[in-house]
């Protein structure tokens, strides 16, 4: 690959080879997009707004990921013809000094290996200039001022790649999170059902006085562990890991939710489940989006990865502990609900009530914990397909796996984050974010919404339509305009004309 010659250009290729490229490359980019509108259609037809603007959000983000790949073409031999000295490109390497003497010495041999270690030189190596097709006269140009390029055309070709690899694992790793969310959600659908039984209704049976502590939901979440901050928060972090979201748990949450927002005897009649299927996938717009801050943080995730700086021993840890932290917040916020009906008193009639509110959460902000959520899927498909892109391009063995506790934590890391996030975590934020202040408005579902907002919309021009009549109106009358018509401004009556008014 070093000695690599200049290579064809398009007026020396056959234009029929020319022509089978675009083709096929158009012909792969036509069935993506009809999938793609052919799954909206689908989603609109099942009355699925909220996961339908999902989709949408991810084609922004793919066109995104395809805008900065543009630029890199665009910019290439721009950014190629930019040269800095080797005493600055000789910092901040994946490969230590060793290695890249060793991988120069090397050249001779002929195997994968080692054909991996000279593509990862083609970005990293300072003291040997690799001549490109396409960045030949850029390197030239700054061997000639015995400096490097900041970035060799290679380089931007395998960032091409990167980006590539991780709108791949960003589509799968949404899909993935969905799924496996309303897989665990499916089990409280069994649940739901039996808040319409007899014996459901003989054992919540509102007139019966039971003591707190003898409910199954104090037997759970009273103890005396709960008495010690330190000790809560450590029982509450094993919970997320068995049962972490039980049945009495899911019953007692849901009879709290309709007891504060919706009106009495709603219990047998509200459907909680579908309710929370609803503001997850509306929530799911915020899950698959990539703010700013995440961008940002993604590309320090790239600075950090270099030698000297064991990276693999403590960045995929990073979204592990965010999400344990998460998962245990939520089960804090449940045993403190306990423990407040508990301080209420004693004795409780019929099911324990737990009293939503946001000063439960960090900040009073319960969406505070689907940003953090968003954070943590988002840095696992990056890491993932950055291993994924560094084992492609440079080999298993390269600089960047050095070691073999790195592969093994990067794989295993991946994918019990993944699991957590999206089985445990998610569909617990979901049930337990219910507990907020606010009632969302996926409180009524998809056609009552919408005809609410028509007959808002209805009446508020109906209004305006009134208003602007009854002014016409009397300015063509030339009359004065009364107070008693809507929208008229106050008007003063003179002194003679005010009539005394009495109150009995």
């Amino acid at each position: 690959m070093a000695g690599a010659s200049r290579g064809r250009s398009l007026e020396e290729t056959p234009t029929w080879a020319v022509a089978v490229v675009c083709f096929v490359l158009v012909l792969i980019s036509v069935i993506i997009e009809y999938m793609i509108h052919m799954i909206g259609k689908w989603l609109r037809k099942k009355h699925k707004r909220a996961l339908y603007e999902a989709l949408e959000k991810i084609k922004s983000e793919l066109m995104l990921l395809g805008f900065i790949s543009l630029l890199l073409t665009v910019g290439q031999g721009l950014i190629s013809d930019i040269c800095i000295s080797k005493e600055i490109a000789a910092t901040w390497h994946p490969c230590n000094k060793q290695q890249e003497k060793s991988i120069n010495e090397s050249g001779h041999e002929d195997n994968t290996d080692t054909e991996h270690r000279r593509r990862l030189l083609a970005i990293s190596n300072t003291g040997r200039v690799f001549r490109r097709s396409l960045a030949g006269a850029s390197e030239d140009k700054c061997a000639a001022q015995d400096k490097v390029p900041f970035v060799s055309s290679d380089g931007i070709h395998q960032l091409h790649i990167f980006i590539f690899v991780l709108a791949v694992f960003h589509v799968l790793y949404c899909v993935l999170t969905l799924a496996l969310g309303r897989a665990k959600m499916r089990s409280w659908k069994r649940w739901e059902k039996e808040t319409r039984t007899i014996e459901y209704q003989f054992s919540h049976d509102p007139e019966r006085f039971r003591f707190t502590r003898e409910t199954s939901f104090g037997r759970r979440h009273l103890s005396f562990w709960t008495k010690n901050p330190v000790l809560m928060w450590i029982v509450c972090f094993f919970r997320q890991f068995v049962r972490s979201v039980p049945k009495v748990d899911y019953l007692t949450l849901r009879h709290g939710f309709i007891t504060a927002h919706l009106a009495p005897n709603s219990d047998t009649k509200f459907d909680f489940q579908k309710y929370i299927n609803r503001s997850l996938e509306e929530d799911f717009n915020v899950v698959v989006g990539i703010s700013p801050p995440i961008w940002f943080l993604a590309v320090l995730f790239l600075l950090f990865n270099t030698h000297g700086w064991y990276s693999y021993l403590w960045l995929p840890f990073i979204p592990l502990i965010v999400i344990l932290l998460v998962g245990t917040k939520l089960q804090v916020i449940i045993t403190k609900m306990g423990l407040r009906i508990h301080e209420r008193g004693e004795v409780v009639k019929g099911v324990p009530v737990v009293q939503p509110g946001d000063d439960l959460f960090w900040f009073n902000r319960p969406r505070l914990i689907l940003y953090l959520i968003n954070f943590v899927l988002f840095q696992n498909a990056f890491q993932l397909a950055f291993f994924a892109w560094t084992w492609y391009e440079f080999g298993l063995k390269s600089c960047f796996h050095e070691h073999v506790e790195d592969v093994v934590i990067r794989i295993s890391m991946g994918v019990l984050i993944q699991i957590l996030c999206s089985y445990v975590t998610l569909p617990l934020y979901a049930l337990v974010t219910q507990m907020g202040t606010n009632m969302k408005p996926t409180i009524f579902n998809e056609r009552v919404a919408t005809a609410l907002k028509n007959w808002h919309n209805t009446a508020k021009k109906t209004h305006q339509t009134q208003q602007g009549l009854g002014e016409s109106i009397l300015q063509q009358a030339k009359l004065p305009v009364s107070p008693d018509l809507p929208g008229s401004p106050p008007q003063k009556l003179p002194e003679r004309n005010r009539q005394p008014q009495y109150f009995s």
